[in-house]
C-alpha cells in the first residue's frame, strides 16, 4: 500500500514537470524556428480566420470564402508561388493555434496592441481600424455614457474585450455587472442586439460599417466613435522565430502597392483607396 501511494505521489510530482517542459519546448520553437524553407517546400502557407469577419474572411450564402484579407493574403503569396490554405479557428485560441503550429498566420482584421506584440510578431500595417460602439436607435444611446447600467456584447479574444480591461472607466465600468456578454462571432451578438437582450455591441469598425450597409434594416442603428478610443492597425501575425516569412510578407505588400493592387483591393472592398500601408519594420 505504502509503495502504491509513492508511486502515485512519484507521478503526481513528475507530470506537471513534464507538462511545463512541453509547453516551454512548443513555446522555444515558435519564438526560434524560421519556417520559411519548409513552406517554399510544400508551397502551401496555412492562415487561421474567423470566418464570420466581414469584410476581411467571410463566407458567402454558397459557402464559399471571400474577403479583402482572404484576397490580399493570396495576391501576396502569389509572388512567391504559394498557395495559401485558410483554416477557420476559434478566435480566442488563435494565438494558440499559432504557436502549436496548427496554422502559419493570424490574418483576418487582427489588430496590433501591446498584449498581442508580448506573443507575436507582427508584419508592417496595412489598414487603419478602430473600435466603435454600435446600438440600435430606438434604444436612444447616443454615446458611452448612454450604456450606463445596460448590457454591451463583444466578441471574446477580439480587441473590444482588450479595450475595455484597458480602459475600464470608458465602458467597462459603466456597463450591467461590469462585464460584457461573449459572443464567438459577431453575428450572434447582432442577434440579440436586434432582440434587445443586448443594448450594444463594442467592435471594429471595418467589421460594423460594412455588416449594416448590408442589413435591410440598416437604418435602424446607430454607430458611435469615442475619441478616448485610440486608432488601432491591422496587420498579419505570425510566430517570432518566422523572420524570413515577416520579411516575404512585407515585401510582398510593398509590391502591391507599387504595382497599384492595393488601391484595387481597398476600392473592390471599401469603395475607396484607403491609401494606408506602414513601414517596412522588417528587422
Amino acid at each position: 500500500m505504502k509503495k502504491a501511494k509513492a508511486i502515485w505521489l512519484l507521478i503526481l510530482l513528475v507530470v506537471p514537470v513534464l507538462l511545463l517542459s512541453g509547453c516551454e519546448s512548443v513555446t522555444k520553437r515558435a519564438d526560434t524556428q524560421d519556417t520559411w524553407n519548409r513552406i517554399e517546400r510544400r508551397k502551401r502557407v496555412i492562415v487561421g480566420l474567423d470566418d464570420s469577419f466581414v469584410p476581411m474572411g467571410f463566407r458567402q450564402k454558397n459557402g464559399k470564402l471571400v474577403g479583402y484579407d482572404v484576397d490580399l493574403a493570396r495576391a501576396v503569396f502569389k509572388q512567391y508561388g504559394i498557395k495559401v490554405d485558410f483554416q477557420p479557428i476559434d478566435w480566442s485560441m488563435k494565438e494558440t493555434e499559432l504557436k502549436n503550429g496548427t496554422i502559419d498566420l493570424l490574418w483576418n482584421g487582427y489588430s496590433v496592441n501591446p498584449s498581442r506584440a508580448k506573443k507575436v510578431a507582427f508584419s508592417r500595417y496595412y489598414l487603419e481600424n478602430r473600435q466603435i460602439l454600435v446600438t440600435k436607435k430606438k434604444g436612444n444611446i447616443k454615446n458611452l455614457n448612454g450604456m450606463t447600467g445596460k448590457i454591451l456584447g463583444v466578441q471574446n479574444g477580439s480587441t473590444g474585450v482588450t479595450v475595455l480591461d484597458e480602459k475600464p472607466k470608458l465602458l467597462k465600468d459603466k456597463i450591467k455587472n461590469h462585464t460584457p456578454v461573449l459572443y464567438d462571432t459577431f453575428p450572434n451578438a447582432f442577434i440579440d442586439l436586434n432582440a434587445n437582450r443586448i443594448q450594444g455591441i463594442l467592435m471594429d469598425e471595418v467589421y460594423a460599417n460594412y455588416y449594416i450597409k448590408h442589413q435591410p434594416n440598416s437604418n435602424s442603428y446607430r454607430t458611435y466613435i469615442s475619441k478616448e478610443l485610440p486608432m488601432e492597425h491591422f496587420a498579419v501575425g505570425m510566430r517570432k522565430g518566422d523572420k524570413t516569412l515577416k520579411k516575404k510578407i512585407n515585401q510582398g505588400l510593398g509590391n502591391l502597392q507599387k504595382n497599384g493592387e492595393l488601391r484595387k483591393l481597398n476600392e473592390k472592398w471599401f469603395g475607396q483607396d484607403n491609401n494606408y500601408l506602414g513601414p517596412d519594420n522588417t528587422k
